[in-house]
């Protein structure tokens, strides 16, 4: 689905969510209230510029004290690779929105990704990673390192990681692999209405962060939730 397509079948009666630069912004009527969506369409690169406008959004959303809903909607490239935006601190200003996303969740906005295209590093952790809640429709395609990324990183042979990624999710990109590690709670179902989905994602939150135990429960990641709760343990018994 473009984006075009999930606001018109999230808002049948009209929205205010406008693009800009790559850019989403703006608020629909959404059960009895409203819904704030901030996000990247077009597979835009996320760099300082709109790192920090989309955290305004988001701060603007907490500051209205209504407590709605944040729909997170992302088909973007990685960061912005550009000179300037690393010099200007092109990290601190993911963080801070990565931050805002998470000062929302705690201030009662449920905040829910949606990736529908493309995502990857930078721009997938500071946005659809940052929600407590990552949703997904068929042919999304998300990822935390490409494989030729990885290869240069780590001095691999891209055939080698190829092959590691077939048998390791945690490893590999895509949105099977990202489903079986749980960073993707659920893939949505377009041929069912959206808002009655994203009603029941929200309605369904557990509190705390859950993409561990769904990690191993599909065996994407058999280890991360026992070490993160003997971490904890360790840490409430000093």
């Amino acid at each position: 689905m473009t984006l075009a397509e999930i606001l018109t079948a999230l808002f049948p009666h009209g929205h205010d969510v406008t693009v800009q630069d790559g850019l989403v912004s703006g608020t629909g009527p959404f059960a009895d209230g409203r819904i704030t969506v901030v996000g990247i369409d077009g597979d835009t690169p996320l760099g300082v510029d709109g790192a920090l406008r989309l955290s305004r959004a988001v701060l603007d959303a907490i500051r209205a004290g209504d407590r709605a809903p944040i729909l997170v909607a992302v088909d973007s490239d990685s960061q912005r690779m550009s000179r300037r935006d690393e010099l200007l601190g092109l990290n601190e200003c993911l963080a801070h929105l990565a931050k805002a996303l998470l000062l929302a969740d705690r201030t009662g906005h449920p905040t829910i990704g949606l990736i529908y295209g493309h995502s990857a590093a930078g721009a997938f952790i500071a946005t659809a990673l940052a929600t407590r809640v990552l949703a997904a429709l068929p042919g999304a395609n998300p990822s935390v390192m490409d494989l030729p990324s990885v290869a240069r990183v780590t001095k691999l042979p891209l055939d080698k990681l190829n092959d590691m990624a077939k048998t390791t999710p945690v490893f590999a990109p895509g949105l099977d692999n990202m489903v079986a590690t749980g960073a993707v709670h659920v893939v949505l179902d377009p041929g069912k209405p959206l808002p009655n989905q994203i009603r029941d994602l929200i309605a369904g939150l557990e509190p705390g962060d859950v993409r561990d135990r769904l990690g191993a429960e599909r065996g994407g990641r058999p280890v991360a939730h026992d070490v993160a709760r003997a971490v904890i343990d360790q840490a409430r018994r000093r």
